[in-house]
């Protein structure tokens, strides 16, 4: 079978189209016939080496890049009893989507309704999923509640403003450009301002008549984070959940107290998918919404197995609005 593989960390260079035996799935886990895989900052992530230590995301070269897709399994290990072949499936957080065929911990698997392509579910599982967990456990966000969210333009940016509709909270959002922000307004964001230098914190202050938000979402880092500290009210709540514009590595704690005795946690997913019925539950949720018309996701990007390089090189410049997805049924 075909993959995309790397062997050392570095920059787009370091990706291999190879030839690779068909892996096969032991107990506890599963074959998939990969149709499509989404293309994520955490594949990025994964080839510059940013998880070679990691204890919640513990992927280590050699490797085969992708950590979200969807497809139909092909085949069950010993004593699997989950799903079985024929299944319509989506996973993330499991390597190895960039590939005709990805073995997958059946724990990781969720069902796709027959009803849902799966290139919307290969598109929606991660992002869903993350937007769900931030929204309804770590932010807990409700009628009357207020929030701000950074990279509202993005794939998880999207979702994350329509699951705080739904839930019920006035939205304010960021992006880098006007075309972005038209974006975020029409996802349902009430106030979009561009970063502007940091100057968005003095926006929300002022929109919020100096009270700031309850939580803000930061997928940012270094270029924004101690603005989102400005614009997020007393005891309010900071998600940092992503870094993709560097990490903030001098950060003092007294910093939180001096900006209104803040809270300021950096999540990961992984904690947040602890078992199968939580997977399948966050993915329900997600697809009924894609069903139903009160969540959408835009695949803006859509890319062959030969176009990878071109697919990543549009995240890491900031040109993908929305989310892409790699097609492998070729």
């Amino acid at each position: 079978m075909k993959a995309i593989r790397i062997e050392r960390y570095g920059d787009a260079d370091v990706l291999q189209r190879q030839e690779v035996p068909v892996p096969q799935p032991g107990p506890g886990e599963a074959l998939v016939k990969v149709a499509f895989a989404g293309i994520n900052f955490m594949d990025v992530h994964t080839r510059q080496g940013k998880y070679e230590t990691s204890r919640t995301y513990p992927v280590r070269l050699p490797l085969t890049l992708g950590m979200e897709g969807a497809g139909a399994v092909e085949a069950v290990g010993p004593g699997t009893n989950r799903v079985q072949p024929g299944d319509r499936v989506a996973w993330c957080i499991s390597w190895g989507s960039y590939a005709d065929f990805a073995v997958v911990p059946v724990e990781r698997l969720a069902i796709v309704p027959d009803e849902l392509d799966l290139d919307l579910a290969a598109a929606s599982i991660f992002q869903g999923s993350t937007a769900h967990y931030l929204t309804h456990d770590v932010g807990r966000l409700g009628p009357g509640s207020t929030c701000l969210i950074h990279a509202a333009s993005g794939g998880i940016g999207q979702l994350l403003i329509q699951f705080a509709k739904r839930l019920g909270t006035t939205v304010f959002a960021t992006t880098s450009s006007e075309e972005k922000a038209d974006v975020a307004r029409r996802h349902g964001a009430d106030h979009v301002f561009l970063y502007d230098g940091g100057r968005f914190a003095d926006k929300v202050r002022e929109a919020t008549d100096g009270r700031g938000v309850d939580v803000v979402f930061d997928a940012v880092g270094k270029p924004t984070l101690r603005d989102s500290f400005r614009a997020t009210r007393i005891r309010g709540l900071v998600v940092n959940y992503g870094s993709v514009g560097g990490s903030l590595k001098d950060l003092d704690p007294i910093e939180l107290g001096e900006a209104g005795s803040l809270f300021l946690t950096r999540p990961r997913l992984a904690d947040h998918l602890a078992d199968a019925e939580t997977v399948q539950r966050r993915a329900d949720d997600v697809f009924r919404g894609l069903l139903d018309g009160s969540l959408s996701i835009e695949i803006t990007g859509r890319y062959g197995f030969d176009e990878v390089e071109k697919g990543l090189a549009a995240l890491e410049e900031r040109r993908q609005i929305g989310k892409a997805v790699l097609d492998l049924r070729a």
